[in-house]
């Protein structure tokens, strides 16, 4: 593909790494530029609350493309240039550094941790320098309190005990939520915390929180009180929306997209930040997972290529807490699980299902091939509702 057009991508994420070395590979020749907020190399966020807080890996392995990888690929790179705002009528996004115009915008700048309102001494886990100087304070921790009944909370609780710490776990609704699975596994992963000795407080609600010395001191509305050495946030993510107000973007939880990912002409939003219009729901839904991310990014250099119709990826996505591998895909929607035969495999496959058909499938410690087996049933399903539509336009 020839082309003078240019690409401006705002986010160094694998969201818009991924972008840029599509559009390279799909043949555009023109230029690309991705714009990121931090000082690093683009590097990919599910190791942080594993390998990298347990020490498994150093922070160099979760670098996405290298400088020379980039150059290689004719892809300039700029950190530390956070963009502050966007002229859709000019095609131009300001940066600190100055103004850079567009042909064609793609916006990834992914979320940042939801913090505690005033709270003192409180971390959060969001990126690498998080998670570097957690790992290092995990190694000498005594008592770890992490607040947030979630997927992330979990992992760091996970970390945590695993690394020798006492660990409570707080949430306020009495439940573990899980990433798109919702509640359907709370009882399952509360059993599992309770087994590696996570002490769990799901149902309080805290209403003072001071730091004394070294410790961080929680008091529930109930009266009672916890306090750790480390006190972790996990309480969800703010999509990095705010140098848009004005832009004329629809802006609500995330960017609001069409199917296709477009927010305005010429302009695409991928990621943790991008609400795309789910055909199966017929809601904009923003979906925090990097299989989404990545095949979202897929998809929108596809189209800019040559206008090729994207498909709404499947939500996926993946977590490791106390040595078992929970992989989900498809939706669920607060519907009832029912446990599948898993044969001989070790593990457990549990389902979404309604009228006959399978609209998610949930691993617990299955082996990576059998959990691919069982995708195909959610394939099918979203092939017969395809079926079925057509059926019903052509009437």
């Amino acid at each position: 593909m020839t082309s003078r057009r240019r690409v401006v991508i705002v986010g160094a994420s694998i969201a818009g790494i991924t972008s840029a070395e599509t559009l390279r590979f799909e043949g555009f020749d023109g230029e690309i530029l991705i714009l990121g907020d931090e000082p690093h190399l683009p590097y990919s966020r599910p190791p942080l609350s594993k390998q990298v807080l347990l020490d498994a890996w150093e922070s160099e392995r979760t670098v996405i493309k290298t400088q020379q990888e980039l150059d290689h690929l004719g892809i300039e790179f700029r950190g530390s240039s956070a963009a502050i705002s966007l002229n859709l009528k000019e095609r131009t996004v300001f940066t600190a550094d100055g103004a850079e115009k567009y042909d064609d915008l793609i916006i990834a700048t992914g979320a940042r941790a939801r913090r505690l309102g005033g709270a003192v001494g409180i971390r959060t886990l969001r990126t690498i320098d998080d998670a570097l100087s957690l790992r290092k304070d995990f190694s000498n921790a005594k008592h770890v309190v992490v607040i947030g009944a979630g997927v992330l909370g979990s992992e760091i609780a996970s970390a945590g005990r695993a690394l020798g710490a006492d660990v409570t776990l707080i949430g306020n609704t009495g439940k573990i939520s899980f990433g798109s699975i919702g509640n359907a596994l709370s009882s399952q992963i509360q059993d599992l915390h309770r087994e590696h000795r996570v002490a769990l407080q799901l149902d309080v609600n805290i209403i003072d929180i001071n730091k004394v010395d070294d410790d961080v001191h929680l008091t529930f509305e109930n009266g009672e009180t916890v306090s750790g050495d480390i006190v972790v946030a996990a309480i969800g993510a703010i999509a990095c929306v705010e140098w848009l107000q004005g832009s004329g973007l629809e802006v609500a939880d995330g960017i609001v997209c069409d199917e296709k990912g477009q927010a305005a002409e010429g302009v695409y939003a991928i990621g943790d930040v991008a609400a795309w219009l789910d055909p199966t729901t017929g809601k904009a839904t923003r979906v925090e997972h990097q299989t989404n991310a990545i095949e979202q990014a897929m998809s929108v250099a596809a189209t800019i290529i040559d206008g090729r119709k994207s498909v709404a990826p499947v939500p996926f996505f993946w977590s490791d807490i106390h040595g078992v591998s929970i992989k989900a895909y498809g939706w669920f929607d607060g519907q009832s699980l029912n446990e599948l035969d898993s044969t001989s495999e070790k593990g457990i496959l549990f389902a979404s299902q309604k009228d006959g058909q399978t609209n998610g499938v949930i691993s617990w410690n299955l082996a990576p091939t059998a959990f691919r087996k069982s995708r195909s049933l959610v394939d099918e399903s979203i092939k017969h509702r395809n079926s079925k539509s057509l059926i019903e336009e052509q009437r």
